[in-house]
């Protein structure tokens, strides 16, 4: 008889030890089944969201309340090639690549150039496009190229790769949160000249009224390209397929001929992988063609700007 207690204790062991088998099975089948449905990493399962700037255009900028510009609309199309649909949120430049690493947002949207120093921070997918730093400088300024900078007052956009090039050259450069600071200063003459995004800088003279004038221009030294956080393989690796996709079927070229009428490419600029090759802007296809999911724009800061210059040149922020 003194069997039977230790029976039902041992069956009940047994009992217990499967018990806990299918809770870990279940377990690893719910963890399975997360990266099945959101095998990139998103903050939300099928929605990519992407920090971005509200006033560089024809990059990244708000026109009638929503995202638009070069890098977004191409970034709209490579998650169409992926099944996600793009969020966009307005936030600092300065503060971009820190938010992407710490997962705020999924990617870094704002033609931002590849440097060594970057790449420390965050991950970058394949370069899609190029760029040009602008010089500005007040009207009648006796400053007409980069070479006459030493001992002037030179202001930057904090955290760009024009911050970079002043600094490298030893100009301890004014730094400014963001391109609205940096015109105020020309304008206001507290600063002897501006080194920019060439498009940008070639708006805000435009938009003077003869304050500000564009004084040279030369191509930024990197390509440009979206940020991801570090280690984040799997939405890098799927980025940059995308983009191969959107540069075959032809968006890349219509993209490029919408925002840079007349621009020509720099003969040693490949964008993506290099293994695809982008018809040329007459015969890809039309946008009704083309067309992309659209993008959701999320709480951001002021869109004063939000006309679509005519520009020769993009960002190289």
């Amino acid at each position: 008889m003194r069997f039977l207690p230790a029976l039902t204790r041992a069956a009940a062991l047994g009992a217990a030890t499967i018990l806990a088998a299918t809770a870990l099975t279940a377990c690893g089948d719910d963890s399975s089944s997360d990266a099945t449905a959101n095998p990139y990493g998103l903050a939300q399962a099928g929605v990519l969201r992407a920090g971005t700037l509200t006033d560089a255009p024809p990059n990244v900028y708000l026109k009638d309340g929503k995202f638009t510009g070069f890098d977004n609309d191409l970034l709209t199309a490579v998650a169409g090639k992926l099944g996600l649909t793009v969020e966009f949120v307005g936030t600092d430049f300065s503060a971009l690549l820190s938010q992407v690493n710490n997962r705020k947002f999924d990617v870094g949207s704002s033609s931002i150039t590849i440097t060594e120093a970057r790449r420390k921070t965050v991950d970058f997918g394949n370069g899609y496009d190029f760029g040009y730093f602008g010089l500005d400088v007040p009207a009648g300024s006796p400053i007409t190229g980069f070479d006459q900078l030493a001992g002037k007052r030179v202001v930057v956009v904090q955290g760009t790769v024009q911050d970079d090039y002043a600094t490298g050259k030893q100009l301890n450069p004014v730094r400014v949160p963001d391109y609205n600071g940096a015109i105020n200063q020309l304008k206001a003459g507290t600063a002897d000249a501006w080194i920019a995004p060439a498009e940008i800088g070639e708006k805000s003279a435009t938009d003077s009224n003869g304050k500000i004038t564009v004084a040279a221009k030369q191509l930024s030294p990197a390509p440009t390209a979206y940020a991801v956080a570090k280690g984040n393989d799997k939405l890098r690796e799927a980025l940059n397929k995308g983009l191969d996709e959107v540069i075959a079927d032809g968006t890349w070229s219509r993209l490029q001929a919408q925002y840079y009428p007349g621009r020509p490419i720099p003969a040693d600029f490949t964008p993506g992988s290099g293994t695809v090759k982008a018809p040329s802007a007459s015969t890809a296809p039309s946008a009704s063609a083309t067309a992309v999911p659209s993008a959701s724009a999320s709480t951001a800061p002021s869109a004063s700007a939000t006309a679509v210059p005519s520009a020769s040149a993009s960002i190289a922020s």
